[in-house]
């Protein structure tokens, strides 16, 4: 199984993209899913923030399992004023 991971703002400045699709295992959550990333793009384990997750357009936890899922977005903290 396959899912796009989308990445926005600073995430695909680290990253070096905005998208890409990343093989799955049945039964890996969006933690795993996030490790395997941080050993793809070292730039994001340096992070001193663990990113929102999105599956599917809905916010997921990191234990959320990614079985049936088709895309995952990670986004960073937002602030504003």
């Amino acid at each position: 199984m396959s899912v796009e991971v989308r990445y926005f703002a600073s995430l695909a400045d680290l990253a070096g993209t905005s998208r890409e699709v990343v093989d799955t295992e049945p039964g890996d959550d969006v933690g795993r899913l996030w490790v395997r990333l941080t050993r793809c793009h070292p730039e994001l384990a340096a992070l001193s923030y663990r990113p929102a997750a999105a599956c599917d357009l809905e916010y997921a936890s990191w234990d959320r399992v990614l079985d049936g899922v088709r895309e995952v977005a990670f986004l960073p903290p937002v602030s504003g004023g």
